[in-house]
């Protein structure tokens, strides 16, 4: 093999740390932004909180805005140079100059808390509050019982002599008379039963109700309403007010018990109409209020290379930095949110049927920034307008060709699909193919497929499934009462 000497030109950019964080400030959410800066505030002595708001970091700073390149690297995939980052902290609003939500929010109720204070002030012996206990412990959130009688009685052994399958079981009853009403079912028929004997014994169809759902739960499932009828010995009229009873239940009696902690969605930015013009401007109670400190920055010397004194100027030029990859990040959030309204008008004037399609190449090129830049800063960032809170993604969409050339953006086909849905007739539900035809007469060429895809996506069953007995009149409802 012949050795051979070529001269190659080619352009690399160099992941410095600091290119590094301010590509990674850009993607965090304004929760682990702030967690982030108070990390900075703990191990930078240069930076301080600005709490008089009269802090002019950006001159502080003294950094160009050449400092930080316009096109950040797209070579490298995110998760090639990070992995995810552990926030060890979440700094309050308080912290920051807000208002700290979480501290002002009263600690959740979980499910198992309210029944295990149910079960404090019930008369039961030593033992079967233990097995009550056993019980409660074995409840998931949605309020189902997850082991068998078996399972729990053998849990028990450790603390007690063998106990009756029938003892637990009688516990169990008592449990299941807590709240809320169809807790701790084995499955969704009991479920539903022990919600329809707690409703009073005059309640009309409860009888009816309560056979169908212990015996002939698989049949309502089918939605074979002529069998139900037959076997009920019920007319059509009579079975709908059964199954309405029906539906009126909970079939996740948990779900009505907060388990965790609220997550709260802070807008990043407000979008409103001023005098027939739109305007969009960033949450100043989001951005964090940073300052160099000045009493340090006195200290340094110049001529001085001790350690002591280049440690202060490493902490100072980390400070500058820091803060211009901060405004960095709210100058480039401001730029793409302002380019999603300008394109997005019809939505904010008209909604979802009006969204125009839209893809992050078409933002990245209207402000000069590549694609991977938009994807990471608007991802986990809101928008609030005055149709409500969304997440800046929620903006782009992809498209599909109308009968005139013109496109359609798939958000709003599918809010054309949802209020077709909404306004069809319960008993003839319309098919994906009909809607497909239906659409095509609207001008958007769009596939019987893709029309499936989209409902699934909105988790609207299929026609067959849809389909439901006709909703008796109020003049019919009164006569069968």
């Amino acid at each position: 093999m012949k050795q051979t000497l070529q001269l190659r030109l080619s352009q690399h950019l160099a992941m410095t740390p600091r290119l590094q964080q301010a590509i990674r400030l850009l993607q965090l959410s304004t929760m682990e932004l702030h967690a982030e800066v108070q990390d900075a505030l703990d191990s930078n002595l240069m930076l301080e909180l600005d709490e008089d708001g009269a802090s002019s970091t950006g001159s502080e700073a003294e950094v160009t805005a050449a400092d930080i390149p316009h096109e950040l690297p797209v070579d490298s995939a995110w998760e090639d140079i990070y992995d995810a980052a552990p926030v060890n902290h979440v700094a309050s609003h308080a912290e920051l100059g807000g208002t700290d939500l979480l501290a002002d929010h009263a600690r959740t109720e979980s499910l198992k808390d309210r029944l295990h204070w149910q079960m404090s002030v019930m008369s039961l012996s030593d033992t079967d509050r233990v097995i009550a206990t056993a019980i409660i412990d074995a409840v998931d959130e949605d309020g189902y019982l997850t082991l068998s009688l078996e399972d729990i009685g053998k849990s028990l052994d450790p603390w007690h002599d063998e106990v009756a399958i029938e003892r637990i079981e009688a516990v169990l009853r008592e449990i299941q008379n807590l709240e809320p009403s169809g807790i701790a079912a084995r499955d969704l028929g009991e479920c539903l039963a022990i919600q329809l004997r707690q409703l009073a014994a005059g309640t009309e169809w409860r009888d009816a109700a309560l056979t169908l759902v212990t015996e002939h739960l698989p049949v309502l499932a089918s939605r074979n309403y002529e069998q139900l009828m037959t076997t009920l010995g019920l007319g059509k009229p009579e079975l709908q007010c059964v199954i309405d009873l029906i539906r009126s239940l909970s079939p996740r009696p948990g779900a009505s018990v907060e388990s965790s902690e609220p997550e709260y969605a802070v807008p990043d930015v407000f979008v409103r109409k001023e005098n027939g013009t739109w305007r969009v401007e960033l949450n100043p109670d989001t951005l964090p209020r940073l300052r160099i400190n000045s009493g340090y920055e006195k200290l340094i010397r110049r001529a001085d290379n001790s350690a002591d004194n280049n440690t202060l100027k490493s902490h100072l030029q980390e400070a500058r930095w820091f803060i211009k990859s901060i405004l960095n990040r709210g100058e480039t959030l401001l730029k793409t949110a302002t380019c999603i309204v300008e394109r997005q008008k019809a939505f904010l004037e008209h909604g979802e049927e009006a969204m125009k399609p839209m893809v992050l190449a078409d933002i990245a090129q209207a402000i000069g920034m590549h694609e991977s830049t938009i994807s990471r800063v608007t991802t986990r960032k809101y928008m609030h307008t005055p149709r409500g809170l969304y997440e800046l993604k929620y903006f782009f969409s992809s498209h599909v060709r109308t009968v005139n050339g013109a496109e359609a953006s798939s958000t709003a086909i599918r809010a054309v699909l949802r209020k077709l849905i909404a306004s069809e007739n319960p008993t003839r539900p319309l098919s994906d193919q009909k809607l497909k035809d239906v659409l095509s007469e609207q001008g958007i060429r769009i596939a019987r497929r893709t029309v499936a895809k989209y409902r699934e996506a909105m988790a609207i069953p299929s026609s067959t499934e849809r389909k439901a007995l006709r909703p008796i009149s109020r003049e019919n409802s009164a006569a069968i009462r």
